[in-house]
């Protein structure tokens, strides 16, 4: 029986996606591992493996798609035996999935049902398996529950249902139900059809927004109402830091390897976490999550928009190997090749706008992380100093925004001195 090849779902939050280009054609062999398409997300371009073998006997739907819904069905796989000719057997789930010419009024839930390759556990989680291992499943009476996928992003394949046996199902307690909790709907500011009435009369140039902008919008909007933001300000001597990073640098030319003043602010904040741990903190709704390690994001602005990839384990790291991976994170974020687990997670995130001459400014909180910190430029300035002289220092501005629901007033105060204390005495980083 032919098998169906579904939109997938290339990350945790992802309901739609640009098939962006199809690497096969009709008529192709293909293997378990290879490479199908180009998916493109709000966030990135990935590719899209096979988990069956056979021979691509229809594409469904044209490269350059947008919109297209996960688990629509997207291709159409033959096995050994079969041919275009079977492709008629294969529920009629195509059409959701193509383009259409001209706009369809708004079908009905029941027309956008779940395709058969997944299934939804008794928790409510859904299970991505292929249609192949779901026949099988089915065969054999296995819940697909109770299995752990071995294919792509934990899919199930037929290797993983062959070996296993039937379980006897548990009996099912009777569902009460909870009424869900509906949040009160974020102000959006005025429709687009009040806004094109008051510039009716002005030349301008609509621009569409894409699936990065959508969610921006949506995130930071829903960041700015519902995360109680406060704000702690700090400038930072840096002076000791340019001479140590100029001396640094000088021994590692040899290796090719140049360290920029974020990479120390960056190992700065890292070990800022380890010394204030309770601030190492995220925001899961009805709980915080306290981290161990220093998974610190920062903000990689690209054409359109933005990403935070992520330094997972920053506080272990040196210097030079900072460097290394947030060159590597940035050159990849620019060109949208990262993948979702290198842009998800951490609990703190680092903006820098320094570099475009800004003294100083408020960065909104990237939920569920528990602060940011709003790095500006240095510029030299008069300072007092210990002995009471006035002296030139190069001073940075830096703002902290903190969830108070996460981080208490105090509690910030104590992170953001240690991050000062970090890097107005580089050399304690690499003790």
């Amino acid at each position: 029986m032919p098998i169906e090849i579904l939109m997938p779902a290339l990350s945790p939050t992802m309901e739609e996606g640009t098939l962006a280009k199809w690497l096969v054609k009709e008529g192709d062999e293909v293997s378990s591992g290879d490479l199908l398409a180009e998916i493109e997300t709000d966030k990135a371009t990935m590719e899209f493996e096979a988990v069956e073998d056979g021979i691509v006997g229809k594409i469904l739907v044209p490269e350059g798609s947008e919109g297209v819904q996960v688990n629509a069905v997207i291709a159409i796989l033959l096995e050994d035996g079969e041919s275009a000719e079977d492709i008629g057997a294969t529920p009629a789930a195509a059409p959701a999935a193509a383009p259409t010419e001209e706009p369809e009024a708004p079908k009905a839930p029941a027309a956008s049902a779940p395709a058969p390759s997944a299934t939804v556990s008794s928790d409510g989680n859904r299970i991505f398996a292929s249609p192949l291992a779901r026949r099988i499943a089915a065969d054999k009476g296995i819940d697909l529950a109770t299995l752990t996928g071995s294919g792509p992003r934990g899919r199930i394949v037929k290797a993983d249902v062959e070996g296993a046996s039937a379980a006897p199902a548990a009996a099912k307690a009777p569902a009460t139900p909870t009424p869900a909790a509906k949040a009160a709907p974020l102000a959006s500011g005025p429709e687009a059809d009040t806004v094109l009435r008051m510039y009716a009369d002005r030349d301008f140039e609509e621009v569409a927004l894409d699936g990065m902008r959508k969610t921006i919008a949506a995130r930071l909007t829903e960041a700015k109402q519902s995360i109680p933001h406060f704000y702690l300000r700090r400038d930072i001597k840096l002076d000791a830091l340019l001479a140590f990073r100029s001396q640094l640098n000088k021994q590692l030319e040899k290796r090719g390897a140049k360290l920029s003043v974020n990479d120390f602010i960056i190992k700065a904040c890292a070990l800022a976490l380890q010394e204030v741990p309770d601030a190492n903190a995220v925001w899961a709704s009805d709980r915080i999550l306290k981290l161990k390690p220093s998974d610190v994001a920062v903000a990689v602005a690209i054409e359109g928009g933005l990403f935070t990839p992520v330094l997972k384990d920053a506080e272990m790291k040196s210097l030079s190997a900072l460097s290394a991976e947030m060159k590597d994170l940035a050159a990849r974020a620019r060109d949208r090749k990262l993948a979702p687990h290198e842009y998800q997670g951490g609990s703190f995130a680092i903006s820098n706008l320094g570099m475009f001459g800004i003294d100083n400014f408020d960065a909104v909180i990237n939920p569920p992380h528990g602060a940011i910190l709003a790095v500006g430029a240095g510029t030299k300035k008069p300072v007092v100093d210990e002995d009471g002289q006035i002296s030139v220092a190069t001073v940075m501005s830096v703002t902290l925004s903190v969830d108070h629901r996460v981080i208490d007033g105090a509690l910030g105060a104590q992170l953001l001195q240690a991050i000062v204390d970090n890097l107005e005495n580089p050399m304690t980083m690499l003790a």
